[in-house]
């Protein structure tokens, strides 16, 4: 008999490339897959990409949780999710925002926590958590409680949830994973980064000062401006601006050195992305960095500038290294991949549905 999921997503970042990755392995395997989009509406690229990928796309017309005003609507949203998952008679159903999790769901719930404000703050903020991110983490803690298993992109992510929200199922770790093919490109002398260049996590400020100490130019990918006024205030980073997946490949293709600073991370899509193609590393030296890339990439103290310009300029200026470096990164990312990700999922929503009983590490 055929098993339906509701899984839950945005069209604002990595999470959406996530979904459609596992939903689409999950549709090959037979599952019939509603993918339920909170916040903005997803472009008319990510629609025909659902299609393509055998899932039915539900734009909710939702907000997210990290877009909302207050509690309340994030708690009426969870309980327009609910409904819509009896009402698609859902077998069971994984929420990308755990926070969602606080309404009554009538199947399992998974919660998957690819980041949280209280983890994001501890490592981005500056001191207590204020007031007006502090009901976000309390919806948070209460989702997470409430779900039948919890899952993160990595055991660094996994054990500080389980710090921050002892009262929570303890949490698995299951890696991401991208399916990319292989840099074609000639390649090039620069460096590059992408992601949200405005998060304070992603911690631009160092590449910048990097920068302006490197030979090469030094490229970044993506929005500089967050949707509550954050801005990326740098003055040498050579700034592409929010551009497409296509603009990225063909940047990646060049076999740069990929940099992040990134003072919080819970896996780092981007990195991985910028691995499959063949890159170099450079990066900060933080729990998830080392747990997934030990052994293959540069590690470099995260506000440490003159580090991060050392480094990249070895790589830059020495092909043969850049060229096994940036091999040795591919053959790592090619064990973070989607198939493993899936099978791991599956098997976690096959013992929720069968033994209907929580599930912990």
């Amino acid at each position: 008999m055929t098993r339906r999921l509701l899984m839950t997503a945005d069209a604002v970042g990595g999470v959406w490339q996530y979904a459609i990755e596992l939903a689409r392995g999950l549709a090959r395997d037979g599952w019939a897959v509603d993918l339920a989009s909170l916040g903005p509406a997803p472009s008319r690229a990510q629609r025909l990409e659902a299609d393509q990928a055998g899932v039915t796309l539900l734009d909710t017309g939702l907000p997210l949780d990290w877009l909302a005003s207050d509690a309340r609507e994030v708690i009426a949203a969870a309980d327009a999710v609910a409904r819509l998952a009896r009402e698609r008679g859902a077998d069971l159903v994984q929420l990308n925002q755990p926070a969602l999790g606080v309404a009554s769901f009538a199947m399992p719930v998974v919660a998957v926590v690819h980041s949280c404000v209280a983890s994001w703050w501890e490592a981005a903020g500056d001191g207590p958590l204020p007031p007006s991110l502090r009901w976000q983490t309390d919806l948070v803690a209460r989702g997470l409680a409430r779900a039948d298993a919890v899952v993160a992109p990595s055991t660094a992510l996994a054990a500080t949830v389980y710090r921050l929200y002892p009262k929570v199922p303890i949490p698995l770790a299951i890696h991401n994973g991208r399916s990319l093919p292989p840099a074609s490109g000639p390649m090039h002398d620069f460096a590059f980064t992408a992601g949200r260049l405005w998060d304070r996590g992603k911690n631009v400020a160092t590449l910048d000062r990097a920068a302006a100490r490197l030979g090469i130019p030094f490229k970044a990918a993506g929005a500089a401006t967050g949707p509550h006024g954050e801005h990326a205030r740098v003055e040498h980073l050579h700034l592409l601006g929010h551009v497409g997946d296509e603009v990225i490949a063909g940047c990646l293709s060049a076999r740069p050195v990929f940099a992040s600073a990134a003072v919080y991370e819970p896996f780092g899509l981007a990195v991985l992305e910028a691995a499959l193609a063949g890159c170099p590393l450079v990066l900060s030296d933080i729990p998830t960095f080392r747990e997934l890339w030990e052994g293959v990439a540069t590690f470099v103290p995260a506000d440490d500038a003159l580090g991060f310009a050392a480094a990249i300029e070895e790589l830059a200026g020495d092909v043969p290294l850049r060229v096994a470096r940036g091999a040795l990164a591919r053959r790592r990312a090619l064990t973070y991949t989607p198939e493993r990700n899936r099978r791991a999922m599956a098997t976690l929503y096959d013992r929720l549905i069968d033994g209907g009983a929580k599930v912990a590490a």
